[in-house]
């Protein structure tokens, strides 16, 4: 790959640009840009207000709805930032990650959230994971707490894949950061406030498509690099670096393994972006096709990204690379790929981050937009504004969160710490909550408050205690999803729970509307 150099009068590098190889990258991604954009603006006429914005009018068929899902799931935090660092880390045992993502985080959030997320929230007309908090637990102050949750917490996520990409495109490009991070912000945030969830559906359907392709040949690649070859020469290879690479529990010991696999599978379950998707879909008869698709994507992509992330401990068997005088996790991958793969292959992987986190922070935008317009505004504070200022103003949200996102992702922070901040805290919230409103009927109004205070307290203060430490951040992110499903059933069963005509409404047919407390 050949540069071009710009240097200042001192003869200090400023920064590079690609020549040769990378004016074919960047066809790849003109190309990729040009089809998205097209969706987008085809998709704004069929917007008619903030229903079809958010939830495509309910109407998204089983294989756009499982697609959704998975590229929500899978972006340049887990290519970038998780695979790199957990599996060089890990080993072998980087694989329990896979079986998490793919069991729990996809099949079992399927098959015991899907159906029942999609009737209750048909029912009770619910839009967004807060207002259903609100309806279930009849509280106008849960539902303002969970929005404002959902929106300052998802924003530290939405940036550790703008962080994730930065890394890649850097390593291939040789342009500054930040100018990447602008280019991908704007194209993100074009599609998605002209087409919102109708665009952002189609736009994950290809995307997926992108993402197939792209790990099968990112594998194909990998497998026949001589570092690497087949898995008994992987076995062999990392014997000789370090024999607890190949053991079933590796050298991060029990606890961290457990915590990430909770973290990365669990705490799926009580995101909003990923929920959502629930809420769009067709009808309930589709979840089920829905969910094999769903699982099936997974264990595609998680085995992809982290058997990549276990080999890449092949090519630097001492130390993780070094960027910009400093030993970083997040430019292993990027090192890794560009060192193996064929300028056409190492093009489409490009398009395969890029499309998987575009679809990742779509999603992201779509829910915390939400969050503000539905559950704060029209919610709470105006009732009576009109459909069109709503859609309006909600793309205006969009626009600021990618902002705020954009602003956070130039600053010196780990991926894998800013995606296990948000994670923790948003699931940690959530999760019990919407999993016991759900299915059982004695939750109450004060064990959520306190599911809630729980997860702050330990997110935060975990946060605060370690300074941010990486490798503590998904012990305790994981400990924030945990307790709270402790907590929230003892609270629960010593306050006072509602009465009748609450869980009929919530339950089983609903007999009278109920003006929701404070």
């Amino acid at each position: 790959m050949v540069f071009i150099t710009i240097k200042d009068r001192n003869k200090n590098i400023l920064y590079r640009v690609v020549r040769k190889d990378g004016i074919m990258y960047l066809y790849f991604i003109i190309g990729y840009v040009a089809v998205i954009a097209l969706i987008g603006l085809a998709s704004m006429s069929r917007v008619k207000g903030v229903s079809d914005f958010f939830l495509a009018g309910r109407s998204v068929n089983p294989w756009m709805s499982a697609f959704s899902y998975g590229t929500a799931y899978f972006s340049a935090v887990l290519f970038i930032g998780y695979a790199g660092n957990i599996g060089w880390n890990f080993g072998i045992s980087a694989l329990w990650v896979v079986f998490g993502n793919t069991f729990v985080g996809s099949f079992l959030a399927w098959k015991v959230l899907g159906p029942r997320t999609r009737e209750m929230t048909n029912r009770l007309n619910a839009t967004t994971m807060p207002e259903f908090i609100g309806i279930r637990y009849q509280s106008k102050n849960l539902r303002i707490a969970t929005a404002l949750i959902i929106f300052v917490f998802l924003i530290p996520y939405s940036a550790s894949v703008y962080k994730g990409l930065g890394y890649l495109f850097e390593q291939v490009f040789g342009l500054p950061n930040e100018i990447i991070l602008l280019v991908i912000a704007f194209f993100t945030a074009f599609y998605l406030v002209l087409g919102g969830y109708v665009a952002s559906a189609k736009v994950d359907f290809i995307q997926g498509i992108i993402m197939i392709i792209g790990v099968i040949l990112m594998l194909t690649y990998i497998i026949s690099h001589p570092y690497v070859g087949r898995f008994s020469n992987v076995l062999s290879s990392l014997k000789q670096i370090d024999a607890r690479l190949i053991k079933p529990i590796g050298p991060q010991g029990l606890l961290t393994t457990l915590s990430l696999v909770t973290l990365t599978s669990l705490g799926t379950w009580g995101l909003p972006q990923m929920v959502h998707k629930f809420y769009a879909i067709r009808d309930e008869r589709s979840i089920n096709a829905a969910k094999w698709v769903s699982t099936g994507f997974a264990l595609l992509i998680t085995f992809g990204a982290y058997y990549t992330g276990i080999v890449s401990r092949l090519f630097y068997p001492e130390s993780m690379p070094s960027f910009k005088g400093a030993i970083n996790s997040d430019v292993l991958i990027p090192k890794v790929l560009t060192q193996t793969l064929p300028g056409a292959v190492l093009g489409i992987i490009l398009i395969l981050v890029l499309s998987a986190s575009m679809s990742t922070l779509a999603s992201l935008v779509l829910a915390s937009s939400s969050a503000i317009t539905m559950d704060l505004i029209y919610g709470v504070f105006c009732p009576n504004i009109s459909n069109k200022k709503l859609t309006l103003l909600t793309r205006l949200l969009c626009l600021l969160f990618v902002v705020l996102s954009y602003i956070i992702a130039i600053l010196p922070n780990p991926v894998m710490t800013l995606a296990s901040i948000s994670w923790g805290t948003v699931s940690g919230c959530l999760l019990a909550p919407y999993l016991y409103g759900l299915f059982w009927k004695r939750t109450t109004k004060a064990g959520v408050w306190a599911g809630i205070a729980t997860a702050c307290c330990i997110m935060i203060g975990g946060a605060v205690y370690t300074k941010m430490d990486d490798a503590w951040m998904p012990i305790f992110s994981a400990m924030s999803i945990i307790v709270p499903l402790l907590i929230v059933p003892l609270v629960s069963m010593v306050t006072q729970s509602y009465g009748k005509v609450n869980l009929e409404l919530s339950y089983d047919l609903p007999i009278t509307q109920v003006e929701p407390e404070s």
